[in-house]
C-alpha cells in the first residue's frame, strides 16, 4: 500500500514541478547555482572515474585478445565503443547517484524536518518552484557535460594505459576507436546521459521533500535516495538499450 501512496506522491511533485516551470524568474538564479553543485563540482571524480575505467578497460581486453589473428586495433575499437555507449554513462550516473543525490536528499530532508519549507510555503513561496525544478533541470542539463567529460577521459586513460604498459601503439588505439565510430552512439550515449540525470535528481528531490522524523529520517531519504537511484538506473539502462539499440 505504501507503493502506491510513494509513486501518487511522487508523480504529483514532478507534476507540480512541470506545471511551475513556466516561473523562470523564481528559480533562474537557483539553476545556475546547481549546475555549478551538480556538474562543474562533480567533474574531478567523474574523470577519475572515467580514466581508470578505460585504463582498466584497455588493459583486461589485451589481456583476453590474445589470438594472432586479432588485429590490435580490435582493443581500441571495443574500448572506445563500450565507453560511448555504456560505461561512460552508468558509471558516471552511479557514482553521481551517491553524490549529487545524496547531496540533494539531505539538503531537503533537513528544510523539511526543520519546518523551512513549510515557512516557505507561509510566505507565499512555492516550494516545488524553489527548491525541486531547480535541482531537476541542473541534473538534466548537466549529466550529457559530464557524460562527455566521462568519454574523453575514458579514452585518454586507455591510450595512457596502452602507451604505458606497451599493450599496444596509440596509433592502433586511435585507428580502431575511429573505424568503430559513429555519431549514434554519441547519441545514444547523451539520450542516456538525460534521463539517468532525471532519475537521480527527481528521486532525491522525491525523498528529501518528503522525509519525516528529524535527523534519522533524513538519513534514511538520503540512503533510500542513493540507493533507488542506483537501482532505476540499471533499469532505466536496460529499457533504453533494448529500446534504441
Amino acid at each position: 500500500m505504501q507503493l502506491f501512496v510513494d509513486v501518487g506522491s511522487y508523480c504529483r511533485l514532478i507534476y507540480e514541478a512541470i506545471r511551475s516551470s513556466t516561473e523562470v524568474g523564481m528559480y533562474r538564479k537557483s539553476v545556475v547555482s546547481e549546475m555549478v553543485k551538480t556538474g562543474l563540482d562533480s567533474l574531478p571524480i567523474i574523470i577519475l572515474a572515467g580514466f581508470f575505467t578505460g585504463a582498466v578497460m584497455t588493459i583486461q581486453t589485451s589481456y583476453q585478445l590474445v589470438a594472432g589473428f586479432i588485429p590490435p586495433s580490435t582493443i581500441g575499437a571495443i574500448v572506445s565503443q563500450s565507453l560511448l555507449i555504456e560505461l561512460a554513462a552508468v558509471i558516471s550516473a552511479l557514482v553521481l547517484a551517491g553524490r549529487v543525490g545524496a547531496r540533494i536528499a539531505t539538503e531537503l530532508g533537513t528544510m523539511a524536518v526543520s519546518e523551512q519549507i513549510d515557512a516557505l510555503e507561509s510566505m507565499g513561496f512555492n516550494s516545488v518552484t524553489y527548491l525541486v525544478m531547480p535541482r531537476v533541470l541542473a541534473g538534466v542539463l548537466m549529466f550529457p557535460v559530464i557524460y562527455v567529460a566521462a568519454v574523453v577521459a575514458g579514452i585518454c586513460g586507455g591510450l595512457m594505459a596502452s602507451l604505458l604498459t606497451g599493450t599496444l601503439p596509440v596509433s592502433d588505439f586511435m585507428l580502431g576507436a575511429r573505424q568503430v565510430f559513429t555519431p549514434a552512439d554519441v547519441s545514444f550515449g547523451v539520450i542516456k546521459s538525460f534521463v539517468f540525470g532525471y532519475i537521480i535528481t527527481s528521486i532525491s528531490c522525491f525523498k528529501g521533500y518528503f522525509a519525516v522524523g528529524g535527523a534519522e529520517g533524513v538519513g534514511q531519504a538520503t540512503t533510500q535516495a542513493a540507493v533507488l537511484s542506483c537501482i532505476y538506473i540499471l533499469v532505466a539502462d536496460f529499457v533504453l538499450a533494448f529500446l534504441l539499440l
